[in-house]
């Protein structure tokens, strides 16, 4: 039997992570001017102060019929409009993972934690 998350080819089959998604979603997210960090919650906050790098902050959810759920958490540099900055990463993300996993986007939710100044 097929999981959701993996397709089968003459080859054998190819899984795909759901960390890998969240990396994408991530880096798409960075790539959004206005755009000063992927949010982290006091769980990997903690991960990194010990060295770990975490994606979990990042919620991926792949449903039966391979659609892709997102909540990505930002904190968006101070003086963008964070509605536009929002929309334009729900964008970058949708595009990015169509691209790059063949898997369909249902929702991509940008949970907004905070603002901070960008870097002098």
């Amino acid at each position: 039997m097929i999981q959701r998350d993996e397709t089968r080819n003459e080859l054998g089959v190819v899984r795909i992570h759901k960390n890998v998604i969240a990396s994408i979603a991530s880096i798409a997210a960075l790539e959004i001017e206005g755009v000063q960090r992927v949010g982290k919650d006091f769980k990997s906050g903690l991960l990194e102060l010990l060295g770990q790098k975490s994606l979990v902050a990042i919620k991926v959810e792949i449903s039966k019929n391979e659609e892709v759920k997102v909540d990505l958490p930002l904190v968006i540099k101070y003086g963008y409009n964070i509605p536009d900055v929002a929309n334009r990463v729900q964008e970058n993300v949708r595009v990015a993972l169509e691209r790059m996993s063949n898997l369909a986007v249902k929702d991509i939710n940008v949970n907004v934690q905070g603002i901070e100044r960008g870097q002098a």
